[in-house]
C-alpha cells in the first residue's frame, strides 16, 4: 500500500527575482552592459516550499505577500505546485517582495539584493494562527528573510508540540543563544557557519563543534561545490557532491535544506537525507530559476 506524504510546515519570505544574467559580476561602481534578463519566482521560504513540494511531501506554506501583482502570482504560483497558501497572507500596507539577482562568472556566482516588503511585515501571530498545521507536521523550516521574532516564535512552537526545527541562517545576521537550544538542525553555509559561530573559527569543522555547543542538536555546513559537512552526536563527516557544469546557482541552498527536512520527516538518518538532498541541489543548479529549476523526486 503507498504511504501518505509527509507534512512539511514552512515559515519564510516569497520574493519576484529580477535576475541579470552577465559574463562576470561587476566590480563596486562598474556598469556592464547585455546580459540576458529574466523574471523567476524566489524567495528562500517559498524557494523552500516548492522544492519540498516536487520532493513528494504535502507543504504549508506561512508568509506573507502585498496587494499586487507580484503578490498574486506569486500565491497563484505556490498553488500550482500544490502547495497549502491558507497562511500566506496578504499585507495591504506593503509591496511583495522583490530580489535583484546578478549571475556571472565561470561558475555562475550571484550578487543579491533584497528590497523590504511584506516579508517584514510577517508577524508571530501569522505563526501562531498555523498552530494546527505546525503540531501535524514532520518538520519545520525557517529562513531569515523575515523578522527574527518570526523565526523565534516558530521555533518556540514547533518545540511545544514535539516537531524538529530546522534553520537555514540565510542571510547571515548574530542570533540569541537561546534561539540556538531550540534548534534540532541548523543549514549554513560556510560563511553563514562562521558568522554565526565566531569569533574567527579556523575552518567549516571547527565552527560545526562550536554551533554545537551552543545547542543545535545537528549542523550541515553547505560547501557549494564541495558538498556538505555533517556534524552530530556520532562526530564530523563530509559528503561530496556530484560533479556537475552550473547553469544557475540561485536556489540551490533552498533545494538541499528542503530535500534535508523532507528525508528527516520520512526518518532517514542523517547522513542518507543529507546524500539525497546534494543530489538533488546539483540537478537543480544545472537549470536557470530558483524555483523552475527544482527537481521532482522521481529525478533523484
Amino acid at each position: 500500500m503507498k504511504s501518505s506524504p509527509v507534512h512539511l510546515v514552512v515559515i519564510g519570505s516569497s520574493n519576484t527575482d529580477l535576475v541579470l544574467n552577465c559574463d562576470r559580476l561587476p566590480g563596486p561602481g562598474e556598469t556592464l552592459l547585455g546580459g540576458e534578463f529574466a523574471q523567476c519566482a524566489g524567495g528562500k521560504g517559498a524557494n523552500q516550499a516548492v522544492a519540498a513540494a516536487r520532493a513528494g511531501a504535502k507543504v504549508t506554506f506561512v508568509g506573507a505577500h502585498g496587494n499586487d501583482d507580484f503578490g498574486k502570482r506569486a500565491r497563484a504560483g505556490l498553488r500550482r505546485e500544490g502547495v497549502d497558501v491558507r497562511f500566506f497572507r496578504a499585507k495591504t500596507k506593503a509591496s511583495s517582495g522583490v530580489a535583484l539577482i546578478l549571475i556571472g562568472g565561470k561558475n555562475r556566482e550571484n550578487m543579491i539584493a533584497v528590497a523590504r516588503s511584506a516579508n517584514d511585515a510577517l508577524t508571530p501571530g501569522d505563526v501562531l494562527a498555523a498552530k494546527a498545521a505546525i503540531a501535524r507536521s514532520g518538520v519545520v523550516l525557517a529562513q531569515l528573510e523575515i523578522p527574527l521574532a518570526v523565526v523565534t516564535a516558530a521555533a518556540r512552537l514547533a518545540a511545544q508540540e514535539g516537531v524538529p526545527f530546522i534553520l537555514n541562517p540565510a542571510p547571515a545576521r548574530p542570533l540569541p543563544r537561546a534561539l540556538f537550544k531550540l534548534i534540532h538542525t541548523l543549514v549554513p553555509n560556510e560563511h553563514e557557519a562562521a558568522l554565526l559561530a565566531g569569533p574567527s573559527p579556523q575552518n567549516p569543522r571547527e565552527a560545526a563543534l562550536r554551533l554545537r555547543k551552543m545547542g543545535c542538536r545537528q549542523v550541515v555546513i553547505t560547501l557549494g561545490a564541495h558538498g556538505v559537512l555533517l556534524a552530530d552526536e556520532a562526530g564530523i563527516r563530509t559528503i561530496a557532491a556530484p560533479r556537475v557544469r552550473p547553469v544557475d546557482t540561485v536556489g540551490a541552498g533552498d533545494c538541499f535544506t528542503a530535500w534535508l527536512g523532507l528525508g528527516l520527516a520520512e526518518g532517514l538518518s542523517l547522513d542518507a537525507a543529507a546524500a539525497r538532498a546534494v543530489r538533488a541541489a546539483a540537478l537543480a543548479v544545472t537549470r536557470p530559476g530558483a524555483q523552475a529549476g527544482m527537481p521532482h523526486r522521481r529525478e533523484i
